[in-house]
């Protein structure tokens, strides 16, 4: 492994998360303060967020508990799932929140968790993929994946893939259902590396991480196209949260942490600020019938360049598939 193969990465992750810390500051210091977003209310709707038990999931949950949805909270820590579950309800008055187990390393359990909602016999109407780790050591999932790449997209490939039959079923002409995945700014640095998705000549936690960010972005804009070919009433949409002050930097340097703690309060986003985006996707009338965006500040924008690349959205898609042991035709449910 080269030096510059680990450096090079690093840079521009951290070059693209200062850009975002920047634009970030200028909005807090000259606020536009528009009125805040009225959704509607979600009675009888059902909503899944994967990784809602702490951080920009949480407040996800939070809000579209409080706004009426029943949510599941689908997460690998069944103490810390509950746990949000009873903070939720207490806080939100609501008994309409509930944990279910989905460790999205493990395709068994992906495979697992999905069967237990099928055994409900409920519809769904949102699907958030939210979860994700950031900038771990090289270690592989019970599947033999690299983890940024296994947990961050093949984990939400096979479980979007799986639910998409219940989604459809769930959405109408008037009120499609929607599936909102969590992607980050630094999709725009992310080079994806077909002939080695998992890293395995030359591993860079923030080329993976980047990589599986770009893949997620890939993903969303692939898998609306294929909605729309079939004439599904289910749109799919790609978030950016920004930088956000979460759990997620524990393994970046000592450094960084420091420099993080003292800032933080200024230059990065609360948890709740974060989690805006992705309920304005989930829920918005804005939003109704429209897919294939990206979407940060509650706005749509451009996103990477090759990000729009159709063979290579249709390549990865194919490759996924094979990965995950599904084929094509799963899209085609009717």
């Amino acid at each position: 492994m080269s030096l510059l193969s680990v450096l090079v990465p690093l840079l521009r992750v951290y070059y693209i998360g200062l850009r975002v810390i920047l634009h970030q500051l200028h909005r807090r210091l000259h606020p536009r303060c528009p009125p805040a977003p009225v959704f509607p209310t979600q009675d009888g709707k059902v909503a899944i967020v994967t990784g809602g038990a702490k951080g920009i999931g949480y407040q996800t949950v939070k809000h579209l508990a409080r706004l009426g949805m029943h949510v599941i909270i689908a997460g690998n820590n069944e103490s810390e799932g509950q746990e949000a579950v009873k903070k939720i309800q207490e806080e939100t008055l609501t008994r309409k929140v509930e944990f279910s187990y989905c460790d999205l390393t493990s395709m068994k359990s992906i495979w697992q968790f999905v069967q237990r909602f099928r055994a409900k016999n409920c519809p769904l109407h949102v699907l958030v993929n939210n979860a994700g780790v950031m900038l771990v050591p090289e270690r592989k999932t019970e599947d033999g994946f690299e983890e940024h790449f296994g947990l961050n997209y093949l984990g939400h490939f096979l479980l979007t893939n799986l639910l998409l039959d219940i989604l459809k079923q769930s959405g109408t002409h008037s009120d499609n259902a929607r599936i909102i995945t969590v992607s980050s700014a630094t999709h725009y640095v992310g080079k994806l590396h077909l002939n080695d998705l998992q890293s395995r000549c030359s591993y860079s936690p923030h080329g993976a991480y980047a990589q599986s960010k770009l893949a997620l972005v890939l993903f969303t804009y692939q898998l609306q196209h294929l909605l729309t070919a079939n004439g599904s009433h289910v749109t799919a949409n790609v978030v950016d949260p920004g930088v956000v002050n979460t759990d997620l930097y524990k393994h970046v340097f000592w450094v960084v942490k420091v420099v993080k703690w003292m800032t933080a309060w200024l230059l990065f986003k609360t948890p709740e600020e974060g989690a805006s985006t992705t309920i304005y996707a989930a829920v918005s009338l804005e939003m109704e019938g429209a897919g294939g965006c990206y979407l940060y500040n509650e706005e749509r924008t451009k996103s990477a360049d090759i990000a729009y690349d159709e063979e290579l959205q249709r390549r990865l898609w194919t490759e996924s598939c094979k990965m995950v042991g599904i084929t094509d035709k799963s899209i085609r449910v009717p």
